[in-house]
């Protein structure tokens, strides 16, 4: 096993894809971002969990998300395809709130040690920044309310800081005990995985910190940790992650996302 990414015959967002719709269990709510984390909870609905229930941002409940995946496929008749519910944001936040939505799946363009990520804007000076991107859109209810987040990143270093310029999403704020609630949030939620196109990473129960837990086939734990600002915690015992299936490539490539839209080209 190399230290550096070897050749393969799946992207880094695919890998990434793959693993998320792996951690979504059946018979679960998945509140549902826009780009990778749609496209999981889609092809985890066709392979691994048939019975969950996706909801969005925008009001639809329980849609069987019509493919193929469409650009700026949001908010629409494919993207409710099937829904038994159709209402409203402040009904699906209130619904959030309430406890009755299990995970959150989010992008970010930074993440700093406990979990909170930033949407927002790269730079320290908020009215003149280097970058700003959309926001939070549902970003700061999803990873407020719902039981566990999944976090999905492109592994560089520049994501991973000590310090991120934004939070856009609480994660474990500053890492103290019980800071989420002193903040006003649910008790028991919070960050759950951290997905990179390279890692996985949990969060430490003891000082909620992020930690290694499992690295890609061609990739060791030094490796990763070389490409972050901070330094995680690292897991004794390091699991390999496996590569997409055919199936699971089949389907995203054939069924998904036949014109690379998000998934890109090997």
């Amino acid at each position: 096993m190399s230290g550096k990414p070897t050749e393969r015959n799946y992207t880094e967002v695919e890998f990434m894809i793959c693993l998320a719709a792996r951690l979504i269990e059946d018979q679960r709510s998945v509140f549902v971002g826009y780009g990778m984390p749609q496209i999981a909870a889609i092809l985890a609905q066709k392979l691994y969990a048939p019975r969950i229930c996706q909801v969005y941002e925008y009001g639809a409940i329980g849609p069987e998300v019509a493919t193929p995946f469409r650009r700026n496929m949001m908010a629409d008749a494919r993207n409710s395809y099937r829904s038994f519910a159709w209402t409203t944001m402040n009904t699906m936040i209130a619904t959030a709130s309430s406890g009755y939505i299990d995970y959150g799946i989010l992008g970010a363009a930074q993440i700093d040690p406990f979990g909170n990520i930033n949407s927002t804007m790269i730079g320290k000076d908020y009215t003149r920044p280097k970058l700003r991107f959309t926001g939070s859109g549902g970003g700061n209810e999803v990873a407020s309310l719902c039981w566990k987040t999944i976090l999905i990143m492109e592994h560089e270093k520049r994501r991973f800081l000590e310090k991120i310029d934004f939070v856009t999403s609480p994660g474990y704020l500053d890492g103290s005990e019980q800071a989420r609630e002193r903040a006003g949030l649910p008790r028991g939620t919070g960050p759950h995985r951290v997905i990179t196109s390279i890692a996985l990473f949990d969060f430490d129960a003891a000082t909620r910190r992020m930690r290694l837990i499992a690295t890609r086939e061609d990739i060791t734990p030094e490796f990763v940790v070389e490409n972050m600002e901070f330094k995680p915690l690292v897991a004794p015992s390091i699991d390999r992650l496996k590569p997409p299936t055919p199936d699971e490539l089949r389907i995203l490539r054939e069924e998904i996302d036949p014109e690379r839209v998000v998934i890109g080209r090997v």
